[in-house]
């Protein structure tokens, strides 16, 4: 779950300036992020039991290791979950990012 995602790095040489700033970034920093994501899925989506929460906590981890692989810096990751959370938030002044919200939780990885 955790220090193995530097594998699908794209671009070869791009993930060798980009493993930079993930080698800096502590490991409970991003547990803190999937802490956080937990928190926004809970409140927009109904779970019920250990099943859902767990199927959650899996959707939170795939987003956040999504947008940790694709962010070329550590300020553009947090940037990038930030607003994404923002999005799904139903107090936000966009309640219609609720239909994208399947976007996090497909699963485009092969």
């Amino acid at each position: 779950m955790d220090s193995n995602h530097l594998g699908p790095a794209q671009g070869g040489e791009s993930g060798v300036d980009a493993g930079d700033w993930r080698s800096q970034l502590q490991p409970d920093s991003r547990h803190q992020i999937v802490d956080r994501i937990m928190e926004t899925l809970k409140r927009i989506l109904p779970v019920s039991g250990p099943e859902g929460l767990s199927e959650l906590r899996k959707i939170a981890v795939r987003f956040e290791e999504k947008i940790y692989t694709a962010s070329t810096s550590e300020p553009e990751y947090r940037r990038k979950i930030h607003v994404k959370m923002l999005t799904l938030e139903p107090n936000s002044e966009t309640t219609t990012a609720l239909p994208s919200m399947p976007v996090p939780m497909a699963s485009n990885q092969p």
